[in-house]
């Protein structure tokens, strides 16, 4: 298998790995986390369909270091995996920041412990 199709997917399996085993935010159970991933795919394909339209390529790529599968806008589609795994780790790394920073609220005198 190509070489940027191996680091692509190891990306997405590290992510996930992080998520599942790690952090644990619950973010991928979210329809927050996919409407967000929907909004940025969108501007993915637009901006990396331009840079990367076969055309006038402003990126270039080894072709054997990937599968040669193209879509849309000649995209290659390990673009779109390094893309979801760095979008979502920083979604998961903020939510487990948020979630570590949250006050702790001290039970009250008359509450049972």
């Amino acid at each position: 298998m190509p070489e940027y199709t191996v680091l692509a997917v190891l990306s997405v399996l590290l992510v996930l790995a992080v998520e599942r085993l790690w952090l644990r935010t619950g973010v991928l159970r979210t329809a927050q986390f996919w409407l967000a991933m929907a909004i940025v795919g969108a501007f993915q394909v637009l901006v990396d369909g331009w840079l990367t339209k076969l055309s006038a390529p402003i990126v270039l790529y080894d072709e054997a270091q990937t599968l040669g599968v193209r879509a849309p806008w000649d995209i290659p589609v390990e673009d779109f995996l390094f893309g979801w795994s760095m979008v979502t780790l920083t979604i998961i790394g903020w939510a487990a920041l948020g979630r570590r920073q949250e006050p702790r609220r001290q039970p009250r005198k008359d509450e049972a412990r």
